[in-house]
């Protein structure tokens, strides 16, 4: 299938672009500000349009006819191409209340409705609740990257406690991509989980004070997990490697390389020889470890579409802790003499029937290349 999914460089657009990739062979074609203009002719020939483009921060006439205008936008252009491709469109549950945003939102479904209806073919309207994740942007995307930041920096914001459903950006994308598959027009409301803003604030607080030190904070819960990965992504690149202090006496030494406070957890060590590299990879949701026990090695990472290649020389004389982002293709080489020992841990037990491992070069082609 070609698709073609709009506002591929905001938020929810590049992680429905990383899922795509990981999960699908579908041809995708990214469309974001730079090439709005292009949308009459990058639609043609496309068999869906996964529209997420929207205005989130403006004053209120821009939020709603912002968002009215980028949905005549693409019916626009798919009644000019000439085709009946799904119709997919990230809707909000606010669509339809009494806000800028929620008028919008509910004048631009019922723009692609029509058009779908002009042309035959189906649209799933699918209505989101409040998304949260990695690399959300502050005081923008999400309450939740607003609090990743603060306790990373230490501060305390004033909250206004409230319960709030929350649904993680992978599982908006999921829901985006499935909605593909529907053979009829519909709506679609993808459940979130039940939390308190007070609650998000004081696991995160928390989990940032134990992972100060590398210590694994409990993830118990899917929740737990999802807010883990989010802490984790908004400290990477600036707070690694983590050190760790060895503890030595005239029998040797001894490095304690995790600790963790509670769920699964998965252990292995390889060998590596010199100038071979492993992985290669990334993951939508696990949480990895590398701790270069022996040897000298680099560890190299790009986010999912970038071009910048962040890299750690590591050694185990001075073992120290480089935990993988998720969505950020990574490997580890050894460019020392000697061969390299390395321990490798996951929050999960391998499950090879959905290992979460999805082959991607560090060093890629230009992004855009391949999408």
């Amino acid at each position: 299938m070609k698709v073609l999914l709009t506002g591929a460089g905001g938020f929810l657009g590049w992680h429905t672009r990383v899922r795509l990739r990981a999960l699908t062979e579908h041809e995708v074609v990214a469309v974001d500000r730079d090439s709005w203009s292009q949308l009459p002719e990058l639609v043609k020939d496309v068999d869906a349009v996964i529209h997420i483009a929207g205005v989130n921060r403006a004053t209120p006439e821009e939020v709603e006819q912002g968002n009215v205008q980028l949905a005549r936008d693409v019916a626009a252009a798919v009644l000019a191409a000439g085709g009946s491709p799904t119709v997919v469109f990230a809707n909000s549950i606010q669509s339809g209340n009494d806000t800028p945003y929620g008028a919008g939102k509910s004048a631009a479904s019922d723009l692609l409705a029509a058009t779908a209806r002009q042309t035959g073919s189906i649209y799933v309207d699918v209505r989101l609740p409040n998304l949260f994740g990695e690399h959300g942007r502050p005081q923008y995307n999400s309450f939740v990257a607003t609090f990743v930041t603060a306790v990373v920096n230490g501060e305390t914001p004033q909250i206004s406690d409230r319960p709030v459903d929350l649904l993680h950006v992978q599982g908006a994308a999921d829901a985006l991509i499935g909605a593909l598959s529907e053979t009829a027009s519909t709506s679609l409301s993808p459940a979130g989980t039940a939390t308190t803003v007070q609650g998000v604030f004081d696991t995160l607080r928390t989990f940032n004070q134990l992972y100060d030190t590398g210590d694994i904070p409990p993830l118990l819960t899917d929740l737990d997990i999802d807010l883990f990965n989010t802490l984790r992504a908004a400290r990477f690149p600036a707070h690694y490697p983590i050190g760790l202090t060895p503890r030595s006496d005239n029998r040797g030494s001894l490095v304690e390389v995790v600790r963790a406070h509670g769920g699964q957890g998965q252990t292995f060590v390889s060998t590596t020889k010199p100038a071979i590299t492993r992985g290669e990879h990334f993951h939508l949701r696990k949480v990895e470890r590398f701790v270069v026990l022996s040897g000298q090695a680099r560890i190299s990472l790009r986010k999912m579409f970038s071009d910048e290649v962040v890299s750690f020389d590591v050694t185990g004389d001075q073992p120290s802790i480089v935990d993988m982002p998720t969505m950020w293709v990574h490997n580890i080489t050894n460019t020392g003499s000697t061969e390299l020992t390395t321990l490798f841990w996951t929050h999960e037990l391998f499950n090879p029937a959905s290992p979460d491992t999805f082959a991607e070069p560090v060093l890629a082609p230009a992004a855009g290349v391949r999408s």
